[in-house]
């Protein structure tokens, strides 16, 4: 091309600036003079391409990024896979340490006195674990058998301690002064179930306004309650007034439970109706 031309730059310093020039070559083309930047050279304020710099999470627009983006460390915590560690709490297999072990097999049949390596040997050949269950005794005593098999057998036997346990609860019974008979009878029943199943009973009576100056009808209504109860129940806490509440406590007494008496009664008549009758004596004949 005959209007391509190129030149080196000059080595001597320029004229406007005295800064030395760039050795690069220049480029003239169509009357233009296009100068080859070095790569090596920073980049000038005066240019239009934008300079790209990291973004830190949650920080100012431009300011450097210090360490690790949180939330991808929040990310790999909750979605980590590490699995959590099995704590038996009671020593097993390699974890018992003592000289020698007494040993029963998983039906309970003793196996013998040995060390804790012959045992763990041996349950390692039926595929099962050796399970210290008597820490305190001379020699501890040591069982073969699988650990699940050996926890839900625990929990079976605390959950059957627990259902079979019983908790006694102290349950209100609340009157007022003016309480009319059906009310009565009524919480009269529940106080009696709640008796019958063991149970202590709080009847207590609420006075409201100008109804504490009548205490005689609290009296009145506690002592027929006391009547109606002495059969299966006895005084815990007599007749007490606390501020504007006159209560009484009562507990069983331990007697058999008249539903259970009840029931007694129904079964031994349901046996006495299933009783064949005697047939009928023949009559005599009268005597001519």
């Amino acid at each position: 091309m005959s209007n391509l031309v190129t030149k080196a730059s000059p080595k001597g310093p320029d004229a406007e600036t005295g800064n030395p020039k760039d050795p690069s070559p220049q480029v003239s083309i169509g009357g233009m003079v296009l100068k080859k930047r070095n790569p090596t050279d920073a980049p000038s304020s005066s240019s239009s391409m934008p300079v790209l710099r990291p973004r830190p999470a949650g920080g100012a627009p431009g300011a450097p990024r210090t360490g690790p983006n949180p939330n991808v460390q929040k990310r790999m915590e909750r979605f980590s896979r590490v699995m959590p560690s099995r704590d038996p709490g009671v020593r097993m297999n390699e974890n018992i340490r003592v000289s020698e072990i007494r040993v029963i097999d998983e039906d309970g049949q003793m196996v013998g006195v040995m060390s804790p390596k012959e045992a763990l040997e041996i349950a390692r050949s039926k595929q099962q674990d050796l399970i210290e269950i008597v820490p305190n005794a001379k020699p501890p005593v040591c069982k073969i058998i699988e650990f699940g098999k050996w926890k839900y057998e625990q929990q079976k036997r605390e959950k059957q301690a627990k259902k079979s346990s019983h908790q006694q609860l102290l349950k209100e019974i609340r009157f007022h002064p003016h309480t009319d008979t059906h009310d009565f009878e009524f919480k009269l029943r529940h106080a009696r179930a709640f008796i019958e199943e063991g149970h202590k009973v709080k009847a207590y009576v609420q006075f409201k306004g100008r109804e504490v100056n009548y205490k005689q009808f609290g009296e009145d209504l506690l002592a027929n309650f006391k009547a109606r109860m002495e059969d299966i129940a006895k005084v815990d806490q007599d007749v007490s007034m606390m501020g504007r509440m006159m209560s009484i406590v009562l507990s069983p007494t331990g007697k058999k439970k008249s539903g259970e008496g009840k029931k007694n009664e129904d079964k031994k008549a349901e046996d006495k109706k299933a009783e064949p009758k005697a047939a009928p004596k023949p009559e005599e004949e009268p005597e001519l």
